[in-house]
Formats: C-alpha cells, sequence, structure tokens
C-alpha cells in the first residue's frame, strides 16, 4: 500500500513538472493550402508560408503543439464551427458578418486591395489614371467582382486570368497596365519577379486579417491574441512580413499595431476591456 502510494505521488510530482504543452493536446487549426505565399506547398511535403510560420510561433509562444491541416477556404469556417479546429490559421477578412457568427482575434495583418504594374511604367497615383487602360484580375475574385463594377466609370477595360500568375504575367508582357489583387499576394509577386512592381494601394478597401474561433472561445482568442501582440511587440511579425512579402511594414501597419482591447475594434463581440500583453 506504501509503495502505491509512494508511486502515485512521485507521478503526480512528475505530471506537475511536465511543461504546459506535454499537459494539453495540440492546437488544432487549418488554411487553405493553394494561397500563396500565405500557405502553399512544399516540394517536400507539407504546407510552407507566412501564416504557418505566425501561428507556429504563436503556438510556441501559448505553450502548446500545433497541428496545422490543408483544406479547402470554403470549408474552414463550417468545419471549426462543427469543433474540428481550435481557430483558422488562413487569412480570414474580419467582416461585420464574420464578427455576428465567430470571435475575431485583432489582425495580425491588414488586407487591401493593390495594383501591380510592369517596372518602367507610369505609376499609378489614382483610379483616375487607369482611364484608358487595361487591368487584369483573377477570375472569381473579389479583385475580378470590384473591376467588372466599377471598368465603365471609371474607363478601364478588364482581363480575367484563371490564376493569379498568368495575370501578373499578362502586365509584364505588356497585355495590359496593371494587375489589381490582394496586397500581400501582389507584394509576394514583386518581390520574385523584377520586372513587376507593387504600385498603388486602395487604402479604402483596407481591413483586419484575424484569425477566427468559434463564439464562446473567449479564454482562447485572449491566449492567441496575447501571443500576437507580444511577436508584434518584439518585431516577430514585421520581420516575417518582409522576409514573405518582399518589403518591411510601416509603423502604422498592423504588423506593428497593438489594438485596444480584443478583437476587431467596431465589430460585433469585440471587448474593450483594456488588456496589458503579457510577453
Amino acid at each position: 500500500m506504501r509503495r502505491s502510494l509512494a508511486a502515485c505521488l512521485l507521478a503526480l510530482g512528475a505530471l506537475a513538472a511536465a511543461p504546459a504543452s506535454a499537459q494539453q493536446p495540440p492546437l488544432r487549426c487549418a488554411v487553405d493550402g493553394t494561397f500563396a505565399p500565405h500557405a502553399f506547398p512544399r516540394l517536400e511535403g507539407g504546407v510552407q508560408g507566412f501564416n504557418i510560420d505566425l501561428f507556429r510561433e504563436a503556438a510556441r509562444r501559448m505553450g502548446r503543439e500545433i497541428v496545422i491541416d490543408s483544406a479547402s477556404f470554403s470549408g474552414l469556417i463550417p468545419a471549426m464551427n462543427a469543433g474540428r479546429y481550435d481557430f483558422l490559421c488562413a487569412p480570414t477578412t474580419a467582416t461585420a458578418e464574420r464578427a455576428q457568427n465567430m470571435l475575431l482575434t485583432e489582425g495580425y495583418l491588414y488586407t487591401a486591395f493593390q495594383f501591380g504594374i510592369r517596372r518602367g511604367s507610369a505609376p499609378i497615383r489614382s483610379l483616375d489614371d487607369l482611364r484608358g487602360k487595361a487591368i487584369t484580375v483573377n477570375k472569381g475574385s473579389a479583385y475580378d467582382a470590384w473591376a467588372a463594377a466599377n471598368a465603365e466609370r471609371l474607363g478601364f477595360t478588364v482581363q480575367t486570368y484563371d490564376t493569379q500568375t498568368d495575370a501578373v504575367q499578362a502586365v509584364i508582357s505588356g497585355r495590359a497596365y496593371a494587375n489589381l489583387g490582394g496586397n500581400t499576394v501582389v507584394r509576394y509577386a514583386a518581390s520574385r519577379t523584377p520586372q513587376f512592381v507593387a504600385d498603388f494601394v486602395m487604402t479604402d478597401t483596407r481591413a483586419h486579417w484575424s484569425a477566427p474561433l468559434p463564439i464562446g472561445a473567449t479564454a482562447m482568442r485572449e491566449q492567441l491574441e496575447n501571443a500576437l501582440e507580444c511577436m508584434k511587440r518584439d518585431g516577430f511579425i514585421a520581420r516575417l512580413s518582409q522576409q514573405w512579402f518582399g518589403s518591411a511594414p510601416v509603423a502604422d501597419d498592423a504588423e506593428n499595431t497593438v489594438f485596444p482591447g480584443t478583437g476587431v475594434p467596431g465589430l460585433a463581440n469585440y471587448d474593450p476591456t483594456p488588456r496589458e500583453p503579457r510577453c
């Protein structure tokens, strides 16, 4: 009996001394694994990208292991709400509709519409500079929808392509003046294609790219947001942004901004209670 009691006490002591990551199951999240440079296949298997590096580091700072699945974006939110994932690692635009149905961390990046042009072309200073010119977009994207809705008003023509790569190539080859896409994707293409330059940003389209969590996961959101805020304070996210997107974020970009409260200011389920990051 004494041996059994001693063994139990030793086991309890070992459990108490174990690191937090050994006492808790791995965090579960998912990405769209075809969205370079945020998440895309590695030649040796698995996925790589900005969001993979970002959330592996966030999990490390939370004292947890993490498992990142790759799946179609359209199925990620339903799978999270069904309990399969603790949160999503995929870049998710914080919208009023989404904020009603899930919790959102503060933005770790800003997403915005941005144009890219061929090196040596006249820069775009305003949307008026598009008049009489052709722009390219990825077919079926939000940028395609914007271009179709505004082409007649602003006097430009639209060329649609099945991939963003083809849309960029049309600009480089001179078949069009500019490509319209997401800011991180345009910056990524420019960092890897010397003849392509990231240009005019439509600042009025700027929104937070957040990590979504299920409604009710308030403690997990606070832990995850705390990790992200600490990564902003010590420059980790800014360095990661420059590594993957090819240019350093400016001081007021989301990579460098610790927002007040918890969540996305101005949207549903935002908690304005002051909270100092614990790093």
